[in-house]
């Protein structure tokens, strides 16, 4: 018997290693592109025919699940630390700080206390002594625990989007000191997605044609400064986008005072700070409208995983699907973002290529915060502690073996008919076999068991009824 165990254990050891193996990080060079505001859906949408030209040998991630609030500055932060926004302290676009009594916004963000509740893979990268470079990513152009990109661009929406790719490949090719890391961030189809609104087809076609122009300027860049073939590419964004209209706006005036509280933050969702009494604002606020949810700070949903930071003031409103929260007026965009990050319609995609990972292939989902662990793995970097998990996305890169049900149950039952072939083998050969000599039962007489020779018997039965 032992000789059937050993046979069969090597082919099945042959089987492994015949197939795909980890192959190894053929370079550390990354690059992370994001596009603001890109809905997964617009891949299906519209014609994009340079994307789907870099999917060609690619990987495509079909949906990415984004953090809640799904808004721009916190979701990019999330990418490069891993973290839920209650973990890395950017919990909006807007803020209040009430231990230093300062507020947070476009014209004011650049104090390092904002940001330094977490470390941004570029610090990390560059403390390891590496080069980084970044043209326009949220929070690049802040010095945070007494570091900034090696190379960035200080926050600027009028530099074009040439200017943007003609700075990255410079910093890719420098002959002194390249960057092996970098990230780009292009304000649109976001931009126009507030405009319009994702469900004007006419008008989001033109706007999706430019973003698809900017991807093949990309790549046409990078080829031209020879880095194309040994440069990995991530190309993803921060949220989608959800169609508004003038008849579904909540004005919060209709139901309480604003000498009462103060309005941190509004737009889809609201970050209320009450001047007086908390329970009362609350009270007033709930019934306010059945499409707005109202929080009290501890009483928030565990899946926002938003709740366990200061910044996060008393009272959160979120409105549902596709409403605007306003104090009074009427509404200034038919698109937004910010709302529940389980809505199909807020989550954006991931595509990437490159030696890190597999070609041609592609996964359902994964988590905004899966992006910062798989970044680290192709870095070569040890990860900080963070929300995400590299086992959500071991499947896209081309250095990790990964098995989906189809392949398992392939394997197995290629492994159960190996096996049974090579049993009804030796049943047969030793049926064949003369009389065994004097003492010949001590080198193979598998019979010694009968319930192995019954078994044998059986398993040649099946093989031979299955092949019928």
């Amino acid at each position: 018997m032992s000789r059937v165990i050993f046979i069969v254990s090597f082919l099945h050891g042959l089987m492994f290693c015949t197939g795909d193996q980890p192959k190894g990080n053929a370079t550390t060079r990354l690059l992370l592109v994001s596009f603001d505001g890109f809905r997964a859906d617009y891949l299906t949408r519209f014609d994009l025919p340079n994307l789907q030209e870099f999917l060609k040998g690619g990987v495509l991630v079909d949906e990415v699940k984004n953090v809640f609030v799904t808004k721009t500055v916190p979701s990019h932060y999330s990418m490069v630390t891993g973290l839920y926004e209650e973990s890395h302290g950017i919990v909006a676009n807007n803020m209040y700080d009430a231990a230093t009594k300062k507020t947070f916004n476009n014209a004011n963000y650049k104090e390092s206390f904002w940001w330094e509740e977490a470390t941004p893979i570029w610090v990390t990268y560059q403390a390891q002594g590496h080069k980084s470079g970044a043209a326009m990513w949220p929070g690049t152009d802040v010095v945070i625990h007494g570091s900034s990109p090696t190379y960035y661009l200080d926050y600027n929406r009028n530099v074009t989007f040439a200017e943007r790719i003609g700075n990255i490949t410079t910093w890719f090719t420098k002959p002194d000191d390249p960057a092996t890391f970098a990230t780009l961030y292009w304000e649109e189809p976001d931009s126009s997605g507030h405009l319009y609104g994702p469900d004007d087809t006419a008008n989001m076609t033109q706007v999706l044609k430019a973003v698809d122009e900017n991807i093949g300027s990309l790549m046409a860049k990078l080829k031209e400064a020879k880095v194309w073939d040994t440069l990995n590419v991530i190309i993803t964004s921060d949220h989608g986008m959800a169609q508004c209209s003038k008849e579904r706006v909540i004005q919060l005036d209709r139901c309480i005072s604003r000498e009462k509280y103060t309005l941190v933050d509004v737009s889809t969702i609201a970050a209320v700070l009450p001047v007086g009494d908390v329970q009362e604002v609350y009270d007033q606020l709930k019934n306010c409208s059945p499409n707005m949810q109202v929080y009290l700070k501890q009483d928030i949903p565990d899946h926002y995983h938003y709740k366990h930071n200061s910044r996060i003031q008393p009272i959160l409103l979120v409105a549902d699907e596709g409403w605007f929260i306003v104090q009074n007026g009427s509404l200034p965009t038919l698109g937004n973002h910010g709302y529940d990050n389980r809505l199909p319609s807020m989550h954006p995609f991931l595509a990437a290529r490159g030696p890190a990972f597999q070609k041609d292939y592609k996964i359902p989902s994964i988590n905004s915060v899966d992006i910062y662990p798989m970044m680290c793995h192709i870095l070569g970097i040890k990860e900080l502690p963070n929300n995400g998990t590299l086992s959500n996305s071991k499947c896209l890169l081309a250095d990790k073996w990964c098995l989906h049900l189809p392949e398992t149950i392939g394997i197995v039952l290629g492994s159960l008919l190996v096996l049974t072939t090579l049993t009804c083998i030796i049943v047969f050969l030793r049926k064949k076999l003369p009389s065994p000599r004097q003492f010949s039962r001590l080198e193979f007489q598998d019979d010694d068991d009968p319930l192995i020779g019954e078994t044998l018997e059986v398993l040649c039965v099946f093989w031979k009824t299955s092949l019928r």
